[in-house]
């Protein structure tokens, strides 16, 4: 029994980390009733997780080098951070989010510009069933047009976007600077993320500031955030380190099923059928990608130790 359980950490532990993810929409919200706008949200939450992250790896800032790769991961991580988080405080959050997962199509193309990987048949097929997935959702008879109804679903397709960019050009990071640990990538990101949204923040003016006596909350719900999402880079690390690549994106589509439960719980947003039949084919295009790029099939062209630190790729989204 304790094996069973020892082997099955590293599963749970990339569980957790999609069930903080799909949650962290409430807290945002949250944020939003108090006064504090979306990209403040963002950024203030973000420079927290960078800070925790600086603070308890402390050690490895030596292994960060300058790279214009870096500021591109920032910018990428920034964009992802910003639409995420604005479009679910202002959108349908579960809308938002399969919008925001239609990454197989956008990888597929970034990888082949950047990382000059071949663009298949089975990527193109792949992109063309997470954008028929996508169409599904958005088509309504009465615009006849499948594009996004409103600027939350904007951003949150273009946080895919960001989200597809970060993961390629992670990718493109750790082959260029192989010494840079995996949490200084993750601290490029959070940091490059509060740097964006900070800019964001300048063009989006806060109406209601918090007020005096809810500035304790505030804050407490800030730095909380920023622990629980650095904690969770952390966890979901360790999972990601124990379990093949293609298992590990699958494990992390549960994300979907605690966001529609969450959103079902706690704003009382269902989805539709055209909601549900639009994410069966984001999901499964997902799914598909993943068993369709096998870590094992990359790795055997690669030394041990790039590949290891490939599969380490980190997210951050607020």
């Amino acid at each position: 029994m304790t094996r069973r359980f020892h082997d099955a950490l590293p599963t749970l532990a990339i569980m957790i980390g999609a069930s903080v993810w799909g949650l962290v929409w409430y807290p945002m919200r949250m944020l939003a009733s108090m006064g504090l706008t979306g990209t403040a949200a963002s950024a203030t939450t973000s420079g927290a997780a960078c800070l925790v992250v600086l603070l308890l790896k402390h050690r490895s800032i030596s292994t960060v080098s300058w790279h214009w790769l870096l500021v591109a991961l920032g910018v990428a991580a920034g964009v992802t951070s910003v639409g995420f988080v604005w479009g679910a405080i202002h959108g349908q959050v579960m809308r938002v989010l399969l919008l925001f997962y239609l990454t197989p199509a956008w990888t597929a193309v970034f990888a082949h510009f950047i990382l000059k990987d071949r663009l298949t048949r089975a990527d193109a097929a792949l992109s063309m069933l997470s954008l028929a997935g996508a169409v599904t959702m958005l088509w309504s008879p009465e615009l006849g047009v499948p594009l996004p109804a409103n600027l939350a679903e904007w951003a949150g397709l273009m946080g895919g976007m960001g989200f597809a960019m970060s993961n390629v050009l992670v990718v493109k990071v750790t082959r260029t600077l192989p010494r840079m640990k995996p949490e200084m990538r993750t601290a490029v990101i959070f940091g490059g993320a509060a740097v964006v949204a900070t800019l964001a923040a300048l063009f989006e003016p806060m109406h209601a500031p918090p007020a005096a006596s809810q500035m304790g909350s505030v804050a407490a719900i800030v730095i909380g955030l920023g622990v629980v999402l650095a904690v969770n880079n952390v966890i979901v690390q360790i999972g990601l380190a124990r379990v093949p690549a293609n298992r590990a994106s699958i494990i992390m589509l549960f994300e979907l099923v605690v966001t529609a439960l969450s959103s079902w719980l706690f704003a009382h947003e269902a989805p539709g059928p055209r909601e549900w039949a639009g994410g069966a084919c984001i999901v499964a295009a997902c799914v598909l990608s993943a068993w369709a790029h096998r870590q094992g099939r990359d790795a055997s062209k690669r030394p041990p130790e790039q590949a290891e630190a490939e599969k380490k790729s980190t997210r951050a989204m607020v």
